[in-house]
């Protein structure tokens, strides 16, 4: 299943090792983060300024990489 946006950041960079690349990437300071837990991946590109279309993308094709 792709990562979606409602998906929470700390379940998606425990299932999905190599997104933690593009969390860097993007300077997200998610990882390692208390609050990645309850945050979905769209509240932390709403936190970071990020666009949530572009971070997806990054994300879903680092995730491919794990398969």
């Amino acid at each position: 299943m792709p990562i979606e946006p409602n998906d929470l950041v700390d379940e998606v960079m425990r299932s999905h090792l190599t997104t933690i690349r593009a969390f860097l990437d993007f300077r997200m300071g998610c990882v390692g983060c208390p609050i990645a837990c309850f945050h979905t991946v769209d509240d932390a590109c709403t936190e970071h300024g990020i666009d949530r279309v572009a971070f997806l993308r990054v994300l879903r094709v680092a995730a491919k990489q794990m398969e």
